[in-house]
């Protein structure tokens, strides 16, 4: 079953996965945004009480898509941490279960606006924007003809079968992207918010759903 559907970008072909992860076959590149690592116990320190699993619910899908991609490198492109102090309240376990998946590969952590500190203690390279060949990843989108950024969460809402369904998805006009959270406990902004007109000022943005089983590429002005 496929797993994974071509996405264009500034001309250069992507694979984006069910996972909400983007593949870049002849750069064995995998990206992923927005992990939001511990963002239970950042809303349990505030007495909102959420299942303290998020952590390793997203390790394990992140562990899962590098396993089927085997990439030489991986960026996260910002927030991987919901707050400044999140990466202290990794749990060892957790801690190894990150370091396994930097084995003997690349790894860039992308500053956001969650976590715009990070540590240099968790394996890895920090930057603010990496550019490779014609594009650009960084956290919050300008809308730059060959960017792929994160922090919008994109979603999108649909009409289908006489219900509606609210799926993450990937927005990209063939000329840049946003990416959906990958984190277990991020929300989303749906794909028609004014948020994304800004960047996307041309005719054609398509909404890449996470379906069940495929990626559904649908007209923006489908959604709702």
């Amino acid at each position: 079953m496929a797993r994974a559907s071509k996405m264009v970008v500034a001309d250069v072909s992507f694979l984006a996965d069910l996972s909400g992860a983007l593949f870049w076959k002849e750069q064995r590149l995998l990206v992923v945004s927005d992990l939001h690592l511990e963002k239970g116990s950042s809303f349990a320190a505030r007495g909102v009480l959420l299942p303290p699993y998020d952590t390793v619910a997203t390790l394990s899908r992140l562990a899962a898509v590098i396993a089927r991609h085997d990439p030489r490198m991986v960026i996260a492109l910002g927030d991987s941490f919901h707050d400044c102090d999140a990466h202290e309240r990794l749990s060892l376990p957790d801690r190894e279960a990150l370091a396994a998946m930097q084995a003997r590969r690349d790894w860039i952590w992308i500053s956001g606006n969650h976590d715009p500190h990070l540590p240099s203690d968790l394996g890895g390279v920090v930057a603010d924007e990496v550019a490779i060949g014609s594009i650009m990843f960084r956290h919050e989108p300008t809308g730059a003809s060959g960017e792929i950024a994160g922090h919008l969460h994109p979603k999108a809402r649909i009409a289908t079968r006489g219900r509606a369904m609210e799926r993450r998805c990937f927005a990209c006009d063939g000329e840049r992207a946003v990416m959906p959270a990958f984190g277990a406990y991020t929300g989303g902004l749906s794909i028609r918010d004014a948020a994304f007109a800004k960047i996307f000022r041309t005719p054609g943005l398509m909404a890449h759903v996470l379906g069940d089983n495929k990626l559904h590429a649908i007209s923006a002005t489908r959604c709702y």
